[in-house]
């Protein structure tokens, strides 16, 4: 519950107060967010806030007055506690403006007893604008992003997305250009906090539930902030250029998204501009595509149901820094397609795995590295305190160490770690040493609490300290003193915000001090006790309290002095952080290498996909923790012969509780392990580049879109077929079992042809119809694979080996038997199944291979590069897309140049 203050918000005429007018005001101009007035001690929430607030921090919602003949709502949280509430409501997608008191109340009392002091708002906080430690998750980044679109923007008339993503508690900006195809993949990879976009994409139906997928808080801005013909001004003035030349070339999509952020983090921070790297343009060719879908799927970031804990990162994050875990998390999130640079990432975690004693000592001194890119980022905001400058120190401290240990800029070394070690090299190691002998140890979190600058960096101040630290010596000599004079044991000299130091002695006992008032003089009559000074105590007092001025003054002067030179070297400190980050990550992936017998896989520009002894990380993990148990390795080569250049079709089936799924997520995993620069879990691996990566198992309602289960696995398997070209890896786990037998064989059936023949991907494909092995018989690539089980006395016993050959069964009943089905309805089954399959026998399945023709041979349109199909009349489709009340004059120029140069294109056809 808050504090009341004095101030009453309704003047005994009825009329509102200075204090209530002046909440009004400012509540006026930030309409959606929570409003902290800050009043004392307190942040105060009034009205609809109060009762917002109230609810969501589960603080007592009270009262202050009454407003137009209502009583006005209240709740309150302490200033020193704020951060905790602010940590609640963010958490909870609330935006909250924070009003300070802007003048001294000294000030406001000149101008009359009644004058309300000046307040503001001086900053607005959004989940994706962060930047306190407290408020933050150390091992993932805080993304603040904007999405725009041109309509109109492709040569082919289409659309275009712009792309920008921040996050400002370490300063990386990037962005890039997408279409609507990859919309919802790039937005997963980045998985922002925080999603800007104009309020009127909002308004479409299928544009918002995409935003809202992305899992941030949405937050509207008019259409102005994305403005693409005043963009490049907008970034140059920012970042202080004249030309953006220097930073590389954007479309105008990603420059109009850049822009939009811009102006976003100038409305949150009002006029604090945080230390933003200049925009990267990060090219979405350059990543494994992963859509919305394949990523919950495989539970690579978080499970199912939306903990950490379980999902593949927290299987393999060994990491101990905070930079370092969100540089894990970044590739995992994006692993990469550039051979190149894939084999460079392998390299260096081979360079830690065969020098282990380096490798833990680096980890070792890495393990006291602090958060600098995060404090760094604090400083500049006007938002650090001493313990931001320690943080600073320690970490270019931790840097130097680091170099020590990782040998010399002239060995041979991998060139990973040689790129992270000169990031480390051309640190300023000059500061660090002198912030290592400004700040103590352990420093106060405010700079207002002075006592934060160590004992011997400025004599000054050691001296003001002294002369402080003595006074007070002297000042309990006094009180000895006094009280050993007057025989007074109960004598004694306090202090307080009001008189100051003064002599207290019990009222029965005060006799000989009211009798000396020229030496005594009274202060304060309290019950029982009465309060005296003296000119002595006066004159101490005076020094005290000028040492104490004066020492805070010399120790926030050397704050502002230390703040700036970390400022001005911002660039080689955030760099540094990056350096110690990628040497973070590349050890841990060693260690994780190390403590679970991973390999390095062989990843090159084939078609291969050859894994022996696969195993699954996560399922893995979990049997060594409970049970102790080892998982059962498996192969699997979906690579092509060597006389042809198309990956294989795996068909496989077998009973429930098999381990199917965990076989096809295994494969999966390893790719995205591969590709992001780790070791895999396996004996060995040849791994062609995989450029998208489509998983499709398991499925449940999407109540918001009106689907059901059997609409969302049609749709999940609609964009794989659209999308899936002959260097993707496709994953699929009973494709039509949501629906009617015959209809669900006939779209597993006409699913694998399409991938056999059109998309010519690297696929495993899990089914319980049997039927469907039959297809082996005409499609070359398609090869029957089977979960191996034995049976005992009625009982299935599930081996989860992977081998070549087909289901006949799919020992369903067995398993029901064993989830405790009654044993009259097991035994039913068994009677209905037998009958069953006597009638199969007599028209088997593979009578339908001689009755139908293979997909190829149906006539369908020319495929297009993502594997959909080609448009009949593209001039038609851009004129389609052309939304003239969506165009500025100059778009509307150039969606008629395409126009023309489509005309004359077609006219050469």
């Amino acid at each position: 519950m808050s504090g009341m203050s004095v101030q009453k918000p309704v003047q005994a005429d009825g009329k509102v107060t200075p204090m209530m007018a002046q909440f009004l005001e400012i509540k006026a101009a930030n309409p959606d967010s929570l409003l902290f007035y800050r009043m004392g001690d307190f942040y105060e929430l009034f009205f609809e806030d109060a009762e917002i607030a109230s609810a969501a921090l589960s603080i007592t919602l009270t009262k202050r007055g009454k407003h137009q003949g209502d009583d006005i709502p209240m709740c309150g949280v302490p200033v020193h506690a704020a951060d905790d509430y602010l940590q609640k409501l963010i958490a909870k997608g609330f935006r909250v403006s924070v009003c300070e008191q802007t003048e001294d109340p000294a000030e406001a009392k000149k101008r009359g007893s009644k004058s309300v002091v000046r307040r503001d708002v001086v900053r607005l906080v959004t989940p994706g604008t962060l930047t306190e430690e407290r408020l933050l998750d150390a091992g993932s980044n805080n993304f603040l992003m904007a999405l725009t679109r041109l309509k109109g923007g492709s040569l082919d008339g289409t659309a275009v997305y712009g792309l920008a993503w921040i996050d400002m508690s370490t300063g990386s900006f990037q962005v890039s250009e997408t279409d609507q195809q990859r919309l919802a993949a790039d937005l997963a990879q980045v998985s922002p906090r925080e999603l800007i976009l104009a309020d009127n994409l909002l308004q479409e139906s299928e544009l918002r539930l995409l935003a809202e997928q992305a899992g941030g808080a949405l937050s509207p801005v008019p259409r102005a902030f994305f403005d693409s013909s005043t963009a490049v001004d907008r970034l140059a003035h920012y970042f202080g250029v004249k030309t953006l030349d220097g930073f590389g070339t954007f479309s105008r999509a990603e420059l109009s998204a850049a822009a939009g952020i811009l102006s976003y983090i100038e409305k949150t921070q009002l006029g604090e501009r945080p230390p933003l790297d200049p925009p990267m343009r990060e090219a979405g060719a350059g990543r494994m595509l992963i859509d919305p879908a394949t990523r919950a799927n495989l539970e690579l970031s978080r499970t199912l149901s939306g903990e950490k804990q379980g999902s593949l990162l927290a299987t393999i994050d060994r990491t101990v820094t905070g930079s370092g875990s969100r540089l894990l998390a970044s590739r995992l999130a994006g692993p990469l397609v550039n051979v190149s640079a894939i084999q460079q990432r392998h390299d260096a975690v081979e360079h830690f795995l065969e020098n282990e004693i380096m490798r833990e000592g680096l980890r070792q001194t890495l393990k006291g590295a602090p958060d600098m890119a995060r404090a760094l980022s604090r400083i500049a905001l006007n938002r650090g305190g001493p313990r931001d400058i320690l943080s600073v120190a320690q970490g270019l401290a931790s840097a130097r160490a680091v170099l020590d240990q990782t040998g010399h800029s002239t060995d041979d070394i991998p060139a990973e770690v040689a790129a992270a070690r000169a990031s480390l090299e051309q640190a300023p190691h000059e500061l660090g040493a002198e912030l290592v002998r400004a700040i103590k140890e352990d420093p106060p979190l405010l700079k207002r609490d002075g006592s934060f600058i160590a004992t011997g960096y400025n004599a000054d101040l050691d001296e003001l300290r002294s002369l402080r630290d003595e006074s007070r010596k002297v000042i309990a000599k006094l009180q000895a003193d006094y009280s050993e004079e007057l025989g007074l044991r109960s004598l004694k000299i306090k202090h307080n915000n009001v008189l100051g130091w003064f002599i207290e002695a019990p009222t029965a006992q005060t006799e000989q001090l009211t009798a000396d008032p020229g030496r005594f003089i009274h202060r304060q009559t309290m019950a029982g006790a009465m309060r005296f000074t003296t000119t002595e105590l006066a004159d101490l007092e005076s020094k005290i309290a000028s040492a104490g001025e004066r020492s805070l003054a010399i120790e926030l002067d050397i704050f502002e002095r230390l703040t700036a030179a970390i400022i001005n070297a911002g660039d080689t400190i955030k760099a540094a952080a990056h350096g110690l980050g990628i040497l973070d990550v590349t050890a841990a992936l060693a260690k994780l290498a190390q403590e679970e017998n991973y390999v390095r896989p062989s990843v090159d520009e084939s078609r291969a996909f050859d894994i022996k002894g696969g195993r699954h990380p996560v399922v893995e993990l979990a049997l060594k923790k409970s049970a102790g148990d080892s998982f059962v390795a498996n192969d699997s080569n979906l690579g092509p012969d060597q006389d042809e250049d198309i990956g294989h079709i795996w068909l496989i089936t077998g009973p429930n509780m098999a381990g199917k799924s965990t076989y096809l997520r295994q494969n999966a995993l390893i790719a995205v392990l591969a590709q992001m620069g780790a070791f895999v879990p396996a004996t060995a691996a040849h791994i062609g580049v995989v450029d998208r990566l489509f998983s499709r198992v398991g499925a449940a309602d999407d109540l918001a879109r009106g689907r059901s289960t059997f609409m969302v696995e049609m749709v999940e398997t609609a964009a794989i077929l659209n999308q899936a070209g002959d260097r993707s890896l496709v994953i699929l786990d009973e494709i039509g079992r949501g629906t009617a037998t015959f209809d669900g064989l006939s779209i597993a059936w006409a699913t694998i042809e399409h991938l056999h023949e059109v998309n010519k991907s690297r696929a495993l494909f899990a089914t319980h119809y049997h039927e469907l092995t039959a297809l082996s018989a005409k499609l070359e690539r398609l090869s029957n694979s089977t979960v191996s089980v034995k049976e005992w006395k009625g009982d299935v016993i599930f081996l989860h080996e992977i081998v070549p050959g087909a289901a006949d069964r799919s020992y369903g009943i067995q398993v029901a038997k064993l989830a405790g089905l009654p044993g009259k309805v097991v035994e039913r089954s068994r009677q209905v199944l037998s009958q069953l399959e006597e009638q199969d026998r007599r028209s088997p399945a593979e009578s339908l291979i001689d009755e139908l023709p293979l997909f190829a041979s149906i006539t369908t349109p020319a495929p297009t590069v993502a594997g959909g199909f080609a448009e009949e009349d593209p001039l038609d489709d851009a004129l389609q897309e052309i939304d003239p009340d969506d165009m500025t004059p100059r778009e509307a120029l150039e969606a008629l140049y395409r126009l023309k140069a489509l005309r004359a294109h077609k006219g050469t056809d």
